[in-house]
Order: structure tokens, then C-alpha cells, then sequence
């Protein structure tokens, strides 16, 4: 839930915003392995943050299998879930849903925009000035001025009430501060965003009055460090699985917590720790169940220890340790939320922290773009500067869309949360996915397009490449998300075909709902489309991007109904379809929030208006033909095929023990 300052006299009394104005200037899954029914989302085992992915709003746990459209007896005792207003889950039912996505969001006020303005200044300078990112790599954590000049400007407690001792941001507001933590050193970033993105994240979401009184002002002053402490040796993106355990006092007074957990960023320095474990609850029998529990936990309760930091490929900086909880006396009062309900807090508190990812690895892309560019425009060669190639060329530009669709993503999901939206949970996920492998995309073409250059550290894009691979493991594997944002889609259509099948009982009290689905159908097969449109809400001289977007929709529902009824609740066990449903669901999202915000500046005659029509235009043209192609192909017997050649030739490999085929030369 977006938190808004206070106002303007109770902000300027603040020390810590006054001293800075001073300078001026993270199908409900339950578990990863995706093929068990219940599922909740896919948490996974990365480092840095404690993974576990992020699953978003909890849903019950047969939900996720009820698939199966052939049980309608037993549909009929179902709720149908309220209309949805996700563009993502509206694609999966053939619908296009432009509440959220039309015209692009602009959220902030006068005096947020003010506000805004009065941290960006600083806060750049702050790390074109102090920080080394060079240094904070080789020392393998962040330089001790470094951090002080953090706790200084406020960065430790950006979205924490101003009551509270914070600066009170909202998401996008918070957003574009991450932004600028990204373009200079992800490395500072985790370490920062490991704090508030989701280490004290779930005492601002589920704490009780109390709770925050009691930790949120010295974890905004940075004065203590916060962790989030989920992933375990035995459970990565099973969350579920977790051995960590905490049992309750025969007084009722205190929790006995045993357990580690494992690659926990800041675990090494924090000194407040979110952390997961199973507690015997009794369920709605009676009879007594292990379910997992959130706590808060201090360092300097007895027997929290951690073990030396991780030596990782990147993101150096950031501290990443074991940490482990022997006999840990945790007071009852330090359950988050209730007791029982730390799964929901968890897939919470991830998924509601996971836009600021898609926003720092947009000022990422920003800085990489801003050196493969000042790079082609100086070097000379063959008498030419090499800007002038056409293969540059295209290097360029496919690192400006890039760069284009991740930023138009964070900024309209943040957008979204300030607004009050409950339900961007694959938004959310795309945005990760999508963000993580552009960012990465983006800086191997930026050391391409420099050449030699680009790889010597000097440079300093090894080390952004570096830091940047764990962005597609950690918080939810991309493989995992992608899961997650298939089978939570076709939770959705599932759950409306079953809507169908219960009008059909009464083919006389839904009349208008019958026919006109089976008119959408037969319009589909026939390829004359089911009259969605686009118009009126996309800028007219984006016709033809409006056009290419409705034609992916369309062509993707079909696609989704037809693999539905195909597989029913055993859809769950296709990963090689889910994932091409996936990938054609991210795409289609990227090409309505670049028209969207192309549009913007259409309308709004602004400066780039002309520049980003050309990006919305190319992203449009080249994802519908993605997009066609993967959806064609899962209509085509070669792709049963060629995914029966993939696993067999998988097998043949895990039997073997790794690669089966000779050596070329025979001996």
C-alpha cells in the first residue's frame, strides 16, 4: 500500500530531509516444483536476498489446479473471483483491460514532484562524488563513508513514515531514487534494497503499531540493518519447504526458533532479521499441522550467529553470509502478522518490493546506453566513425528499446501501487523477468559495441555484467516467474470457462453472455478477430502498433483456451508450453506500455514525442511477430516433437552423467 508524506511543515521539521535539503543541493504457488496441484508461487534459492520468489496474493491452495473443466459439479460450489482489473490476467481471457495501462499514470502531486526533485540532486551527486564502486569490489563491501553519506542523505529509510524518522516516498517516488542507485553501483543497491525492499518491508506491511514504533526509526536512520531470511540449504524456490522451526513456550510467552538460513543479504551486518519458520498450528480439524510463521528477530537476542560473507561473482559489495539461529528465544510479541501466516507474508513482502528491481535496472541500462554511445560516437575506424555502421547501428537501437519497455514498465507498476491496485502480481513478475534479461542483453552489447575496450576493468562494464547476473536468479528465478505467470493466467481463464459452463446450465438466464462468447469464438477461428479495440485509448498515429497489439491478444486467447481444453488441469505439468505462453504474455505487455506511454507524449507534444513513437513502432512490429511465431508453433505437431527430442535428449544426459555423444575424434 502506498505511503504518502505528510505534510509539507511535518516534512520540513524532519532533520533528516531538512539535512538534506541542506546539500541541496522485490494458479497460487505454494511450491516451485510446479507440478505438484496448490502450488502458490515459485520462490527461488538465490542469493542475495534470501530467496524465495515472489508469489503474490495468496490464493487457496486447490485453486491453482481447478483446471480441470470436465468437474462441474464440483465448479458450481466455487466463488468466481472478482472481475480482475490486470491488462496481463484480462490477456488470458481474450480481454483487454486498459484501466491500468491507459493513459499512461502520472501519479505524483505538486509537492511530491518537489520533494522528488530535492532528493535527485543530491542523491546523484552523492554517487558521481563519494561512492567508488571500483573500491567497494575490491574490498568486497561497501566503503565505511559510503555508508555514512547513505544514513546521512535518509537512503536507509525511504518509504518509511516521516513519523517514524523516514522520508515518507511513495513507490514512485521510491522508484526513481532506485533508479539512480542503479546507474552507478547495484552492488550499494542490494545492500540497500535487501534493508528496506523487503528486510523491514514486512514490518511496514504487517507490523503492529508497536512493532514499528519499536524498530522502523533506527532502521530508517540506519543506525541497525535489516535482513530477510528465507532460502534455506533444502529450499530455494520451495519455500514451503523450509526446516527452520520455532515452537512456542508451554507460558505462550516466547518462541524456541532452530534453523539457518543460506546466501542472505546483509546477513552478515544486519542486526534485524525478517525470518520464515514452521510452527505447529492446529487447522480447521482441529488436528495439528506445521505452518510457517513470521518473526522479527534481533541479532542480540541469544544464540543469532552468522558465518563469513560469500565469495560471489558479483555484487561483491553486498554482504551475503549464512546465518544461523540456535535456541533463539523470540518473545510472542515479534510474530509478523499471525502465526501461521508467514507464507502470505513472505510472497507479500516479495512481491510488493520487486518493481524497485525493474527501476534500478533501468538506470542500469541508462549508464551502459550512455558509454556504448559515447563510445561509437569517438571511435574511428576504416576512415568512419563506427556509429555509422549499419551493425552498430542496430546494437544501439535494440538497447534503446530495451532500455524503453523496462523503464515504461517500473514507472507504470509503481504507478499502480500508488493508486491503490491490489491485483499486479504478473506485472510485477514480467517486469523482473523482462528488466533483469534486458539489463543483461544491454551491457553485453555495450562491451560488444566497445570491443577490446569494454573488457578491460577500466572501463568498468565487467563489473556492471558481473553484478548484473544475479538478477535473473535471485528473488524468483526467471525460469520460476515464468511459471508463475503462466499458470496464474491460466488460473484465471480457467476459473472463466467455468463461469461458461455454469451459463450454460441455465441457457435462458444467460442468453447474452452465451452468444456472445460463441460469437467471439467462431470470429477468432475465422481470424476476423472478437472486436477488441484499442481506439480511443492508444494515440491515433499508433494505429498500427494498436492494431499488432490487438492481434496478439487475440491470437494469445485462443491460444490459452485451446491448450486449456487440451490439458485441462494437467496444464500444470507443459512447462515447455508455459514457458512460450510466457514469453508471449511479456511481450504483449511490453508492447501496450510503450504505446501507452508513447501515446503520452504524442499527446502531450512533448520534445521526444516524434523518437518515442520510432520505439514503440519497432518494439510493436518485431513482439508480434515473436509472439506469432511462439503461439504458431505450439499449434503445430513439430513442437510436440521437438519437445519430446528435448527430453529425451535431457534424460540421455542425466543418465550418463553428462554429455553422452564421443569425442569428435574417436579416442
Amino acid at each position: 500500500m502506498p505511503l504518502s508524506p505528510l505534510p509539507a511543515a511535518a516534512r520540513q521539521s524532519q532533520p533528516r530531509l531538512a539535512s538534506l535539503k541542506t546539500k541541496q543541493a522485490k494458479f497460487a504457488f505454494t511450491q516451485p516444483s510446479v507440478r505438484r496441484p496448490g502450488m502458490r508461487e515459485a520462490p527461488s534459492g538465490d542469493p542475495g536476498t534470501s530467496r524465495c520468489v515472489p508469489l503474490l496474493q495468496p490464493v487457496p491452495e486447490k485453486a491453482s489446479s481447478k483446471v480441470d473443466l470436465t468437474s462441474q459439479d464440483e465448479s458450481e460450489k466455487k466463488p468466481l473471483p472478482a472481475e480482475t482489473k490486470s491488462f496481463a490476467v484480462g490477456i488470458f481471457k481474450g480481454q483487454i483491460i486498459t484501466e491500468q495501462v491507459f493513459p499512461y499514470p502520472s501519479v505524483l502531486n505538486e509537492e511530491q514532484s518537489q520533494t522528488l526533485q530535492e532528493l535527485v540532486g543530491p542523491v546523484s551527486r552523492f554517487f558521481e562524488d563519494v561512492n567508488n564502486p571500483a573500491r567497494n569490489d575490491e574490498l568486497e563491501q561497501v566503503e565505511e563513508n559510503t555508508m555514512q553519506g547513505l544514513k546521512e542523505l535518509g537512503a536507509f529509510g525511504l518509504q518509511i513514515p516521516i513519523a517514524l524518522g523516514g522520508l515518507g516516498l511513495t513507490n514512485t517516488q521510491y522508484a526513481r531514487l532506485v533508479e539512480i542507485v542503479g546507474m552507478h553501483d547495484l552492488g550499494v543497491g542490494i545492500t540497500l534494497g535487501a534493508h528496506q525492499s523487503i528486510g523491514f518491508k514486512g514490518i511496514l506491511l504487517y507490523g503492529s503499531p508497536k512493532q514499528k514504533e519499536k524498530y522502523l526509526p533506527k532502521l530508517a536512520a540506519g543506525e541497525t540493518i535489516a535482513a530477510f531470511c528465507l532460502t534455506e540449504t533444502t529450499s530455494g524456490s520451495d519455500a514451503a519447504s523450509i526446516r527452520s522451526r520455532a515452537e512456542l513456550s508451554p507460558c505462550g510467552s516466547y518462541y524456541t526458533l532452530n534453523g539457518s538460513k543460506l546466501w542472505i543479504s546483509n546477513g552478515g551486518i544486519a542486526d534485524v532479521f525478517t525470518v520464515f519458520a514452521k510452527t505447529p498450528q492446529k487447522d480447521e480439524t482441529g488436528a495439528m499441522k506445521d505452518k510457517i510463521t513470521a518473526f522479527i528477530v534481533e541479532r542480540s537476542f541469544k544464540g543469532v550467529t552468522s558465518g563469513p560473507p560469500e565469495k560471489k561473482m558479483g555484487i561483491k559489495a553486498s554482504n551475503t553470509a549464512e546465518v544461523y539461529f540456535d535456541g533463539v528465544r523470540v518473545p510472542a510479541e515479534n510474530v509478523l502478522g499471525t502465526p501461521g501466516a508467514g507464507f502470505k507474508v513472505a510472497m507479500n513482502i516479495l512481491n510488493n518490493g520487486r518493481f524497485g528491481m525493474a527501476a534500478a535496472l533501468a538506470g542500469t541500462m541508462r549508464a551502459l546506453i550512455g558509454k556504448a554511445v559515447d563510445f561509437a560516437a569517438n571511435r574511428t575506424q576504416f576512415a568512419e566513425k563506427i556509429h555509422k555502421f549499419g551493425v552498430i547501428q542496430e546494437k544501439l537501437a535494440r538497447m534503446a528499446m530495451l532500455h524503453y519497455v523496462t523503464e515504461s514498465m517500473a514507472y507504470m507498476i509503481s504507478a499502480n501501487m500508488d493508486r491503490g491496485a491490489s491485483d499486479f502480481q504478473i506485472e510485477a513478475a514480467i517486469s523482473k523477468v523482462f528488466g533483469s534479461e534486458a539489463a543483461w542483453t544491454v551491457s553485453d552489447e555495450c562491451i560488444q559495441t566497445m570491443g577490446g575496450m569494454g573488457f578491460m576493468k577500466e572501463a568498468g562494464v565487467e563489473q556492471v555484467m558481473r553484478d548484473l547476473r544475479i538478477f535473473r536468479i535471485f528473488e524468483g528465478t526467471n525460469d520460476i516467474l515464468r511459471l508463475f505467470i503462466a499458470l496464474y493466467g491460466f488460473q484465471n481463464a480457467g476459473n472463466q470457462l467455468r463461469g461458461l459452463q455454469q451459463a450454460i446450465k441455465n441457457p435462458f438466464g444467460n442468453a447474452g453472455l452465451l452468444v456472445s462468447e460463441a460469437g467471439k469464438r467462431v470470429r477468432r477461428r475465422a481470424g476476423l478477430g472478437t472486436g477488441i479495440t484499442l481506439k480511443g485509448v492508444a494515440h491515433p498515429s499508433l494505429e498500427s502498433s494498436s492494431e499488432q497489439t490487438v492481434r496478439a491478444v487475440d491470437l494469445f486467447a485462443g491460444v490459452i483456451e485451446e491448450q486449456l481444453l487440451k490439458h485441462g488441469k494437467k496444464v500444470i505439468d507443459e512447462q515447455f508450453m508455459l514457458k512460450r505462453i510466457a514469453d508471449s504474455a511479456i511481450d504483449i505487455y511490453a508492447m501496450v506500455v510503450v504505446l501507452s506511454r508513447a501515446s503520452r507524449s504524442l499527446e502531450q507534444g512533448q520534445a521526444t514525442a516524434e523518437h518515442e513513437k520510432v520505439l514503440c513502432e519497432t518494439w510493436c512490429m518485431e513482439a508480434y511477430e515473436r509472439v506469432a511465431q511462439n503461439l504458431t508453433s505450439l499449434q503445430s505437431s513439430s513442437s510436440q516433437q521437438l519437445f519430446k527430442n528435448l527430453r529425451v535428449i535431457s534424460k540421455a544426459l542425466v543418465e550418463n552423467g553428462g554429455v553422452v555423444s564421443p569425442y569428435a575424434l574417436g579416442f
